[in-house]
């Protein structure tokens, strides 16, 4: 083709647009947008799973870690196509709301009690219940996630359980409104005690070069199950949910590969989660 300089220039300029466009275009229909807790960040669980899941089906999965509470509001508002959280509670209402489809239980590991070696409360070795009431006779700092959280979900309910009353403006309990590693560090610096997940613990405890200053001190009470579980928005309630990619996002995570990946996470050579897909 003869063409002068500008002409030349307008016509690669076009093409270029159009090229652009295009992928732009095609990305979108690839992109499988996810709300999901802090502790699946956190503990780097989603650096690995994202680009594994990329790998086998070209679906470019972006997510926004927070609180399974705001987790599932961004579902509610049609903000994203899928749903990995761990409250079983919330999420079931969230289905039975006719917001969500397919809830799949795909991972576990379990809460615990952390809290300064001193133990300024006495309660390692104890059952959550008598931790907790301990916790609340001697005033110890303790550090809530105070953010609508799954944690924080769970916390409430093993006040509840140990029959002492809900703490909300004592002195001795802060609500740090943060996510769950934010949250240690607070409890750290307050010399307090928190409810943390175990594969986030994991993590900071290999950032403290196995040694941090907080201490596993309850763990192993049946009442500290932490379930996730996936859940596809439903087009119904929102026309724009990507329920085919939502689909195979969880056909991979609950199949071989996704289950094998999360088998093999580990940090300090300790497993952060369990699959349990059924």
């Amino acid at each position: 083709m003869i063409c002068t300089k500008h002409v030349c220039s307008a016509v690669f300029l076009l093409l270029l647009a159009f090229l652009v466009a295009a992928g732009i275009a095609g990305a979108q229909e690839k992109v499988l947008l996810m709300a999901t807790t802090t502790s699946t960040e956190d503990t780097g669980l989603l650096n690995v799973i994202g680009p594994e899941f990329k790998k086998a089906s070209g679906i470019d999965l972006r997510w926004t870690a927070t609180g399974t509470g705001k987790a599932l509001k961004l579902g509610e508002d049609c903000n994203v196509d899928v749903l990995m959280v761990h409250a079983p509670d919330a999420e079931k209402k969230f289905v039975e709301a006719g917001f969500g489809l397919n809830r799949r239980e795909i991972m576990y590991n379990d809460f615990i009690i952390i809290g300064p070696a001193a133990d300024p409360a006495g309660i390692k070795g104890k059952s959550v219940k008598e931790g907790l009431q301990a916790i609340q006779t001697k005033k110890a700092n303790f550090v809530s996630r105070g953010d609508k959280s799954g944690t924080h979900m769970m916390e409430l309910d093993l006040w509840k359980g140990s029959g002492a009353p809900v703490p909300e403006k004592e002195a001795w309990y802060a609500q740090a409104g943060q996510g769950m590693m934010a949250t240690i560090t607070i409890a750290a610096e307050k010399n307090g005690y928190t409810l943390a997940d175990r594969g986030t613990y994991i993590k900071y405890e290999n950032s403290m070069q196995g040694n941090p200053p907080l201490k596993i001190l309850v763990e192993g009470d049946q009442a500290l199950f932490n379930q996730y579980s996936v859940i596809a928005v439903n087009p119904a309630k929102c026309q724009k949910a990507q329920i085919e990619l939502a689909a195979k996002f969880s056909d991979w995570i609950a199949g071989p590969a996704g289950q094998k990946l999360i088998r093999e996470f580990k940090v300090m050579g300790k497993p952060l989660f369990t699959p349990n897909a059924k």
